[in-house]
């Protein structure tokens, strides 16, 4: 699809992959509707994009966000997220239901609201999930809230025709996301890619209609290895991580 004067909401776009996605989008015509948690850094893209800017915490609940947008979204970028490492055991169960209500419940709930806009405009829905959907020792709750996103998005794309739906899911990313989550990223390989990397892939991954969208391109052989192989992936994983 084209999005040129077309209304495009980007949800989690105050930084990282919804910031460079929200600045790649304008560049091609975009009206951009950009939201987030933090009043002064959803300003400043709706600023330098032309876009409007909405605060609202997805995790309390869509409906704000559902009235202060001024029309329907032809393209929906769900993208808001947060993490959360370190063993299961010793997350907080208030932790654990704000991943699940901000990772998986806000984005169900939305395109639920927004689908018959969306079947009108013949538009787009992106679901920016991870390789964490595959599964991640020390990420339990986060692999399952992107693994439910995942799945949630190829029901949606075999149910609704009329409606373009595009899986991502990015690597290690250089975002603030890291430092969020309680524990920076300390590895030495992979090292994580520009959030303006992945905005480029799911901008092409949009004008081609695709399924999904790995990023960077070699995380398909994991993919592949834990669809065809899972016992294997499993015990890759636990050597190397």
């Amino acid at each position: 699809m084209r999005v040129a004067d077309r209304l495009v909401l980007v949800t989690g776009a105050s930084s990282g992959i919804g910031r460079a996605l929200a600045v790649r989008l304008a560049a091609d015509g975009a009206r951009l509707v950009v939201t987030g948690r933090d009043p002064d850094r959803v300003q400043e893209v709706a600023a330098r994009t032309g876009g409007k800017a909405v605060v609202a915490d997805l995790a309390a609940g869509v409906e704000p966000l559902l009235d202060a947008l001024p029309g329907r979204p032809a393209l929906v970028v769900h993208n808001a997220g947060v993490g959360a490492a370190g063993p299961l055991e010793d997350l907080a169960p208030a932790r654990v239901d704000e991943l699940i209500d901000l990772n998986l419940r806000a984005p169900i709930q939305l395109t639920r609201a927004l689908l018959p806009g969306l079947r009108a405009e013949r538009g787009h829905l992106v679901f920016v999930a991870s390789i964490a959907a595959l599964g991640v020792a020390g990420e339990a709750v986060y692999s399952a809230t992107k693994a439910g996103l995942r799945g949630f998005a190829d029901a949606v794309r075999i149910e609704v025709p009329e409606v373009g739906v595009t899986t991502v899911l990015p690597g290690a990313v250089d975002t603030p996301y890291f430092g969020r989550r309680g524990q920076e990223y300390d590895r030495r390989f992979p090292r994580p890619i520009p959030a303006e990397r992945v905005a480029e892939d799911i901008v092409r991954g949009i004008r081609r209609d695709a399924v999904e969208v790995v990023t960077p391109k070699w995380l398909t052989l994991g993919a592949k290895v834990h669809g065809a192989a899972p016992t294997l992936f499993a015990r890759a994983s636990r050597r190397f991580g």
